[in-house]
C-alpha cells in the first residue's frame, strides 16, 4: 500500500518513513501501550533506525507527522488481501485525545477506497482498547464479531500466555461512500 504521495489533512501529513524518524518511533515503541505492538518494542535509538529504514520500503505502514513540524507522532498500517485491507494505528499517547488518530484514518480510508479501488477495510482491536474501539466506530466501522481468548501478546508472571478478546470491525467501500455523501 505503499504511498506515491504524500496524504496532507489540516494538521497532518501522512507519508513514507524516512531513516530521520528513528528518534520520534523510539519515543512510543521503546515502551507500546497496546498490547498488540508489545511484540515492536525497541530497545534503543539505533533499533529504531533499522525499523524505520524497514517500513520505509516495506509499503504498508505510513508516518504519521505533525504537517507544521514534520514531527512523527504515530504510524498506521494499511495490508492488501486483494480488494481488502487490514487496517490499524498506533499514536504516540502524547499526542492522544486530540483527534489525530481520527484525522490520519480518515484520510487512510478515503485513499484506501478512492485511489486504490478497496471494497473492505477491517481492524482487529482488543476488547479492553476503548481508544481504538471508539475510533473504529466514529470511522463508520461496524463490530463484526468478538474472538474471545483469539491472541496472546505476553506471559503472566508464570510464563503461561495471555490471552485476549479480540473485536473485529469493518467497513465496506458502499458504506464509506453512503456516509461520506450524507
Amino acid at each position: 500500500m505503499a504511498l506515491d504521495q504524500p496524504i496532507h489533512t489540516p494538521r497532518l501529513e501522512l507519508r513514507r518513513f524516512r531513516e530521520q524518524d528513528a528518534a520520534d518511533l523510539f519515543d512510543y515503541l521503546q515502551s507500546p501501550t497496546a498490547s498488540c505492538f508489545l511484540s515492536l518494542a525497541l530497545a534503543d535509538v539505533e533499533a529504531a533506525r533499522a525499523e524505520a529504514r524497514r517500513r520505509s520500503t516495506d509499503g504498508e505502514h505510513v508516518a504519521m507527522c505533525l504537517q507544521n513540524t514534520g514531527q512523527l507522532i504515530g504510524d498506521l498500517f494499511a495490508m492488501q488481501e486483494d480488494d481488502t485491507f487490514s487496517v490499524g494505528w498506533n499514536l504516540n499517547p502524547r499526542f492522544g485525545g486530540l483527534g489525530y488518530a481520527h484525522e490520519a484514518a480518515e484520510a487512510l480510508f478515503a485513499h484506501l477506497f478512492n485511489a486504490r479501488a478497496a471494497r473492505r477495510l477491517y481492524a482487529y482491536v482488543e476488547d479492553h482498547n476503548g481508544a481504538s474501539r471508539r475510533l473504529c466506530e466514529k470511522l463508520g466501522m461496524r463490530a463484526e464479531g468478538l474472538f474471545l481468548e483469539f491472541i496472546s501478546f505476553r506471559n503472566d508472571a508464570q510464563g503461561q500466555p495471555v490471552y485476549e478478546n479480540t473485536m473485529q470491525y469493518a467497513v465496506l467501500r458502499k458504506e464509506w461512500l453512503l456516509a461520506s455523501s450524507a
